[in-house]
């Protein structure tokens, strides 16, 4: 990884999703089915891309095989919840390797274990079954993840609120129109903040604007 990837997931880490999104027009925000499984993991690393066939995991092992440390493992599992992509045996390897976090349009399942690893993992639900090794899928190619394009080395940012994803190139304007938003609404809160001439003044703007 770069030192100006490096520099980027470490300011990237200090704004909401909820900014990075709106300097991003909402264009790149996976599904809201998609959530963390702890509430606080947030997670901030390159996409490395997974697609695997339904209830099929192999790809995903090689994936992590490849993986540098700091890499997010992305897995388009089709919105699956039927069969579950990793368990904590699989999250536990991951989280040794350094990768960052998973995010998964799919399943995952042992549940308790899995929160208890302090490891970031965005999913679309849950299961008990486990899925298959037949090696079906592919690994570092565009892929579709929560309705979203997501190519090899996006930046991939989650948090409570959910995930949004950074197009390779476009880190510098987003994290400065970011920045101004977060900067914005800090400024707007103590403005107003229980000031009840100050917040009706407010609405007042909002709903008939001059």
């Amino acid at each position: 990884m770069s030192q100006a990837e490096i520099d980027f997931i470490t300011q990237f880490r200090t704004i909401p999703t909820t900014c990075i999104s709106d300097a991003l027009d909402g264009l790149t925000n996976l599904t809201s089915s998609i959530k963390p499984l702890n509430e606080n993991d947030q997670v901030v690393g390159p996409a490395r891309t997974v697609q695997v066939a339904t209830g099929d995991n192999l790809a995903v092992l090689k994936a992590m095989y490849e993986a540098s440390p700091g890499d997010v493992i992305v897995i388009d599992a089709k919105g699956d919840c039927t069969r579950a992509i990793a368990g904590d045996f699989v999250l536990g390897m991951a989280k040794t390797l350094g990768i960052a976090g998973f995010v998964v349009d799919g399943a995952i399942r042992d549940i308790r274990a899995s929160k208890g690893l302090n490891f970031p993992i965005f999913c679309r639900g849950t299961t008990i079954a486990a899925s298959q090794k037949t090696g079906i899928g592919n690994i570092n190619v565009p892929i579709s993840c929560g309705g979203v394009p997501i190519r090899p080395g996006d930046l991939i940012v989650g948090d409570a609120d959910g995930v949004t994803v950074i197009p390779k190139g476009q880190e510098e304007n987003v994290l400065q129109k970011a920045k101004k938003k977060q900067a914005d609404d800090g400024a707007r809160e103590r403005a107003i903040s229980d000031n009840v001439m100050a917040i009706r003044a407010y609405l007042e703007k909002m709903i008939h604007p001059s």
